[in-house]
């Protein structure tokens, strides 16, 4: 079902080079996909820190100036967890490893990637609901305007942003529109009657799990009308969580998002759910068996390994190119057919 591209992967951190001197990038992850100009773009997750010193941990985080604070542990005491490589817990404190921002590449063919240099290409974190990042940007094309749902990282917790572009030189930001603790947002590029619609993934800390919801808006800044439509399944693939990836895709049978599912060893896959056509709170189908899995090297070794993740596709009459996130650390490609998944995911129905 799934053909991944010979050339994977297809960028690395060798590719992108740090946003500050003396740093390293450590991740490029989970894109964004839209087409501009003529180009396939990508807005990719650059993660990076300090070079790290023998015996210390050092990773930044922006102070209220936007001016980044190095902070810096012995990696020899107690107090300090680095159990989890995408974490520095530090005496009961859990900070980021690594700050991300986000970048801009294009492509004339899909598979080869660049930074234009006549082009702004970063976009970092503002404020103070930034403080430690923005990640994982979803982009949906609403009406002639960009629209990017992303991942805004601070001490105050994890919420969701938005902001919008006609042009992907100026860009308007309009805050924190779901708040913490909530990710894994993406919009629907069509409007049902007068209303907006959304998938985004709020995670409460005892009651509950992390499922996926659907939201309404009349204006994409109020949402409203929340709906809890996917559960994780005990023992299944999905059994730890569940979240949204790119925009949902219309079909005839309604609509298709492809999505990603945790386990409780942190092994991510892709899985797909359809979506009634005039009612997206009503799942009409679920994938029984991942549609990607992390099986080759690249994706079951790496930053944060056993990973799949997705967050941008293009759509071309019935194929979708998938580009993805591996082990948290690469960028990958891969081809499926809309006809194919939805065959798949409907046979179970």
């Amino acid at each position: 079902m799934v053909n991944r591209f010979k050339e994977n992967p297809i960028i690395t951190t060798k590719d992108i080079a740090p946003s500050q001197p003396g740093w390293v990038v450590e991740c490029v992850l989970n894109p964004g996909a839209f087409r501009f100009a003529g180009k396939t773009w990508l807005l990719l997750r650059v993660a990076e820190r300090p070079g790290q010193q023998d015996g210390l941990v050092s990773f930044p985080v922006m102070n209220g100036e936007g001016v980044y604070d190095i902070m810096e542990f012995e990696r020899a005491d107690p107090r300090l967890d680095l159990s989890d490589a995408r974490k520095v817990s530090y005496n009961g404190r859990t900070y980021l490893s690594t700050i991300s921002h986000l970048r801009l590449v294009c492509s004339d063919d899909g598979v080869h990637f660049y930074e234009p240099g006549d082009f702004p290409t970063k976009i970092f974190g503002q404020g103070p609901l930034e403080t430690y990042g923005i990640e994982d940007c979803r982009v949906s094309l609403i009406d002639g305007v960009y629209y990017l749902t992303y991942t805004q990282v601070s001490g105050n917790g994890v919420g969701v942003g938005l902001m919008h572009t006609r042009d992907w030189e100026n860009f308007t930001r309009a805050g924190m529109i779901l708040p913490p603790h909530n990710k894994d947002c993406t919009l629907f590029e069509e409007q049902a009657g007068d209303k907006y619609f959304c998938l985004h993934r709020p995670s409460g800390i005892e009651l509950g799990g992390n499922f996926i919801w659907v939201s309404s808006s009349p204006d994409l800044l109020h949402w409203g009308g929340h709906h809890c439509i996917l559960h994780t399944r005990d023992g299944w693939w999905d059994s730890a969580r569940v979240g949204a990836g790119g925009p949902p895709i219309k079909t005839a049978e309604g609509w298709l998002e492809i999505y990603h599912g945790a386990d409780y060893d942190n092994r991510y896959c892709l899985g797909a759910l359809l979506l009634a056509p005039d009612d997206p709170t009503r799942v009409i189908a679920r994938s029984q068996e991942p549609i990607l899995e992390p099986d080759y090297d690249y994706e079951k070794a790496g930053f944060f390994g056993n990973v799949v993740f997705t967050n941008g596709h293009l759509v071309d009459g019935d194929t979708i190119t998938l580009y993805y996130g591996a082990s948290d650390e690469v960028i990958c490609g891969a081809k499926l057919s809309v006809e194919e998944v939805l065959s798949d995911i409907l046979k179970a129905v």
